[in-house]
């Protein structure tokens, strides 16, 4: 039951969703670019009414203005309704808008009434993530059990378009520990704007998967992408920042990244990133979080204007400062998996390795150079160098299959000391005081049906390095070969400290079809064995954007 002053902000809502967009377009089809705003928001958790606090925080934001000449605002995963109403949410195809369709009947939350008409009222593209309750009769089909009072519950990601219409509705696939459902089927979405943009929409623990955010990419030519997320962070690969760019540089794509701001139990983490070019905005924040909006004018890939050319695009952005433990929690990745050999840099001396560290077959080529930073007082900081392949042991959630490559910080000389986020304390007192002069891996991969490789960095600061200054190749040995060599290097001249990651982080996924992978039937299947053509393993019609994929 609303509130009395639930109630007065619905009706405020619905009576200036009513009236013509009053907001700014900022982009039309022709543009070459559009303005997006992503969320960072810190969720109320305390409150009698946490959804209606959330709800007037989402609010305030859409009508602020920074907001203004946004075409489309995304707001993070599990922000608006986890502790409050689960709603129900239109079928898109019925092209409902709920701020005019159920004013009064109350089927969906007031909550999700309340956004229709905000998206209305200042005619932008809007998307929240909600938990959504659905009819389990909906789905015929589905042979599994349902709850005992007939709903299933998901994740869900609703996009609303300029008149607060339900244009899109995703369902979370890859589900992290969450007392929710998952589709019978996975779920590919897809929406298109008045701004002759096509985006895709996935949410959260999805990014690490090939189903739907790869699988849109190969099979349907995506090039933009929504993505909500309450991340929780784990060094040394897979910080929020860190995998987000990672993920947006490997596929060449835009990304618009929203993330919950609780860093207290390790969330926070958001941006808008151009492929190739990176982050055009990106926010990993401290201590209890907050509630902003970062803006940025996006390139569209239709109408790609060489760097050169670049106009200066409005963005929103952090100082790089050195994030602490003591107001971030890190979770950690699981490093005992790994192959691992300290790197061994002397106290206040310079030093150079050439090292090949393996794990069984798979072997990563290292070759680095290193010089002492002046000041300060105590060791230096360590470092280790390592390779793994095979699955990703986290407990409770879906798996995928890793071939990684890298370098991370440690606070000591076991590996159990790496893969931490140093105290304020420690940073002060030890610091990773030395700077990488050179810093390159090399490896070689093999090809699968379904992967992914990714240049993986992070600093201090929890943000990675931008692409100016690192290379990166990935190059297929012969017309006829079934493996790339890929190189992962500095550029030349530009020196990197305080760093905590400088990685190759092979995305696997579940491993089938890769080569040399497997009985000489199952190559044969896949079509590496007997001269059998690329077009049997990919399928003629993924082959071209496969290649797009691959392209520098």
């Amino acid at each position: 039951m609303a509130t009395n002053s639930g109630w007065r902000l619905l009706w405020l809502c619905l009576t200036l969703g009513l009236l013509p967009g009053l907001s700014h377009q900022a982009s039309i089809a022709e543009s070459d670019y559009y303005t997006a705003g992503v969320v960072e928001f810190r969720q109320s958790v305390l409150s009698t009414s946490p959804w209606s606090e959330n709800l007037a925080g989402y609010l305030e934001i859409i009508q602020s203005a920074n907001a203004s000449e946004t075409d489309i605002i995304v707001f993070p995963e599990l922000t608006i309704n986890s502790m409050g109403p689960q709603t129900f949410v239109p079928d898109p195809t019925e092209q409902i808008a709920p701020c005019l369709n159920d004013p009064s009947a109350l089927y969906y939350a007031e909550f999700l009434v309340s956004l229709s008409c905000a998206a209305r009222n200042v005619s932008k593209y809007l998307v929240i993530n909600v938990s959504e309750k659905k009819l389990c009769t909906d789905t015929p089909e589905d042979p599994r059990p349902c709850a005992y009072d007939g709903l299933n519950i998901h994740n869900t990601n609703v996009v609303f378009d300029r008149q607060g219409v339900v244009i899109s509705r995703y369902r979370k696939v890859h589900l992290y520990g969450e007392n929710r459902n998952t589709t019978y089927e996975p779920e590919l979405e897809t929406f298109e704007t008045d701004f002759g943009v096509t985006f895709g929409t996935f949410t959260c623990f999805d990014i690490l998967f090939y189903t739907p955010a790869h699988q849109l990419i190969l099979e349907q030519g995506i090039t933009d992408f929504i993505y909500t997320t309450m991340w929780f962070s784990q060094l040394p690969f897979l910080t929020a920042v860190q995998t987000q760019q990672a993920w947006a540089y490997a596929n060449n794509v835009n990304l618009l990244a929203a993330g919950a701001s609780f860093p207290l139990v390790g969330s926070s983490g958001s941006g808008i990133y151009h492929g190739r070019e990176g982050a055009l905005s990106s926010v990993m924040v401290q201590g209890t979080g907050e509630r902003s909006i970062h803006v940025a004018q996006v390139p569209k890939y239709t109408v790609r204007r060489p760097i050169r050319q670049r106009r200066q695009r409005r963005a929103l952005g952090t100082s790089r400062e050195a994030i602490s433990s003591s107001n971030f929690t890190m979770k950690r990745d699981y490093l005992e998996n790994y192959q691992s050999e300290l790197l061994p840099i002397a106290e206040n001396q310079s030093g150079n390795l050439t090292k090949d560290i393996c794990y069984e077959k798979f072997c990563c080529h290292f070759d680095i150079e290193w010089r002492p930073l002046e000041g300060g007082s105590g060791r230096s900081a360590s470092y280790r160098l390592g390779a793994y392949d095979g699955w990703r042991n986290e407990q409770n959630v879906d798996a995928n299959y890793i071939r990684n490559c890298g370098l991370f910080a440690c606070t000591g000389p076991t590996l159990e000391e790496c893969g931490g986020l140093p105290s304020s304390e420690k940073l002060e007192e030890q610091g990773l005081r030395v700077a990488f002069t050179r810093l390159e891996i090399g490896v070689t991969y093999p090809e699968s049906r379904e992967f992914l490789l990714m240049p993986n960095t992070v600093l201090d600061d929890l943000l990675p390095l931008e692409p100016s200054r690192f290379e990166w190749s990935q190059e297929q040995q012969s017309v006829d070969s079934y493996q790339y060599d890929v190189r992962f290097g500095l550029r030349d001249s530009v020196e990197v400290s305080n760093l905590l990651t400088f990685a190759i982080y092979g995305n696997y996924y579940d491993d089938k079809c890769t080569f040399g992978v497997g009985s000489e039937e199952q190559q044969v299947a896949c079509g590496y064995k007997n001269g059998s053509s690329r077009l049997v393993l990919f399928g003629a019609g993924l082959l071209m954007p496969l290649l797009l994929l691959l392209r520098g």
